[in-house]
């Protein structure tokens, strides 16, 4: 049997598996460590071929073979992302001047970094183990060499002290396990055969070539293997959003419906475009009975500030807890696609927002975390239109939360004028479709026992952007 500790000596870690970090858009780190980032560890810990020093780099070319390991760790950490920051730019010998922007370091220049996620678990150790014969001792004996030159797995701010034994003794606790199994709830990392080759291929053209080597001209390490983890989540998913995007120039949020309504067939159409016949949650035909969730086209105006005015800046394409990955980033791909609203007095240009906009993070309205901050108490930008003919109370209230995959609130009010700095007041023609039943509409505040994420959208009008709500405060 083989088994590796590793003790995380900040009780953190921060790695960025997918490279996605430089989105800013994560909201969950990676968690457990995967086995593959502790052979890029051991790897990086004594070389490979000529380099090494302490072994002889056979240990390698072994544990780049083993199967799966049993994972103990942590089941449920606590996710933190970290706010983006400026720091120093590295500037080449010989490189152009600029104008300084930094302050602190003259004639200089700042950039932007997002760290990505920090994960912070309950305990602070995580033990790999493989079921597997250790074939000699000189690999046993190269592998403790190796792990104990391990400084950090990951990023440089999570310190470990790695540990190699054949003794399960080093296994605390055996109720939090990841276990491989095919049906497994979470995909993890694992080193294939080959990709120490790959490594020392990049490394070959990286010291001829220097920084003109990327990555993404190699082909991907590691794998991906489904674990089962220890303690699943109960489900709360509530959907999520695929698509944020930015206007090239403000619309008053009155024409809230158009806007709404030229992006859903902006997407259709790209979709039919790229990928054939858009899918039924997407325009919302072919559906049965009741109890069923459609897309929803949102429009992000600006509101809850103190110089707002409801213009929209924004928009978003929220899919429901049941449609499937591949529904999900085909239809992603058709939002992204999108570069033009035109139509019924209508000519704006769009863009995905992923990079801040213009190295910051204006316009508010249009940034995730606007419509995402958990709360407790959340209230109505745009009007909600009520789902039925009667007066409104906590338990109709209820019943529109129950709809839209919220728990119950605690609290409510109503009202037939906005709530909020810059929330949208709205004519019954501007929310009433023709040919279609009149229906009233109010501006709610409603509050929850617990805080929860956004986005919020609530009423009978989700799918079109009416009841989406702001956060008041994060609980």
């Amino acid at each position: 049997m083989l088994a590796i500790s590793v003790e995380l000596l900040h009780a953190t870690f921060r790695g960025d598996p997918q490279g996605t970090a430089n989105t800013g858009q994560l909201l969950m780190g990676e968690w457990p460590p995967s086995p593959m980032r502790l052979f890029a560890a051991l790897v990086a810990a004594d070389g490979t071929r000529e380099n090494c020093c302490a072994t002889d780099g056979s240990e390698l070319d072994w544990f780049e073979r083993l199967p799966p390991p049993t994972i103990y760790a942590e089941s449920l950490p606590i996710h933190q992302p970290l706010w983006p920051r400026y720091v120093v730019r590295y500037r080449e010998t010989g490189a152009p001047k600029k104008l300084s922007r930094q302050q602190e370091y003259i004639n200089r220049e700042s950039t932007l970094v997002r760290p990505g996620v920090r994960v912070s678990p309950r305990s602070p150790k995580v033990v790999y183990r493989w079921e597997v014969e250790i074939p000699n001792t000189s690999i046993f004996i190269a592998l403790k060499r190796r792990a104990a030159r391990i400084g950090y797995l990951g990023t440089s701010d999570s310190p470990v002290r790695m540990q190699v034994s054949d003794d399960s003794d080093l296994v605390e606790d055996k109720t939090n396990t990841f276990v491989p199994d095919d049906r497994g709830d979470v995909y993890i990392n694992i080193a294939k055969h080959g990709d120490l080759q790959i490594l020392d291929n990049f490394y070959d053209q990286w010291k001829q070539h220097g920084p003109s080597i990327s990555r993404s001209q190699f082909p991907a390490l590691g794998k991906e293997v489904c674990y089962r983890s220890p303690s699943p989540i109960e489900s709360t998913n509530q959907g999520k959003v695929v698509a944020w995007l930015r206007l090239g120039q403000a619309i008053s949020g009155r024409r809230v419906s158009v806007v709404t309504h030229l992006f859903k067939q902006s997407v259709l159409s790209q979709y039919q475009q790229l990928f054939g016949g858009p899918p039924n949650v997407l325009h919302g035909h072919g559906f049965d009975g009741k109890g069923y969730e459609l897309a929803r086209f949102l429009a992000l105006p600006d509101v809850g500030y103190r110089r707002s005015r409801g213009r929209i800046h924004g928009m978003a394409l929220w899919m429901p807890p049941e449609s499937g990955p591949i529904e999900c980033a085909r239809s992603r791909d058709a939002a992204f696609a999108v570069r033009q609203l035109t139509g019924k007095a209508i000519n704006v240009s769009v863009e995905p927002h992923i990079e801040p906009h213009r190295g910051g993070d204006r316009p508010l309205a249009a940034n995730s975390w606007r419509w995402r901050d958990p709360s407790q108490v959340w209230v109505t930008a745009f009007p909600a239109i009520h789902e039925r003919h009667r007066a409104v109370d906590l338990n109709e209230i209820s019943r529109w939360c129950c709809h839209a995959g919220l728990p119950e609130p605690i609290d409510f009010r109503s009202s037939r004028t906005p709530l909020v700095m810059g929330a949208v007041d709205l004519a019954p023609v501007e929310v009433n479709r023709p040919n279609r039943p009149v229906l009233p509409y109010s501006h709610i505040w409603i509050r929850f026992a617990q805080p929860i994420s956004g986005p919020i959208v609530i009423g009978s009008g989700r799918q079109r952007g009416f009841g989406l709500c702001i956060p008041l405060n994060k609980g």
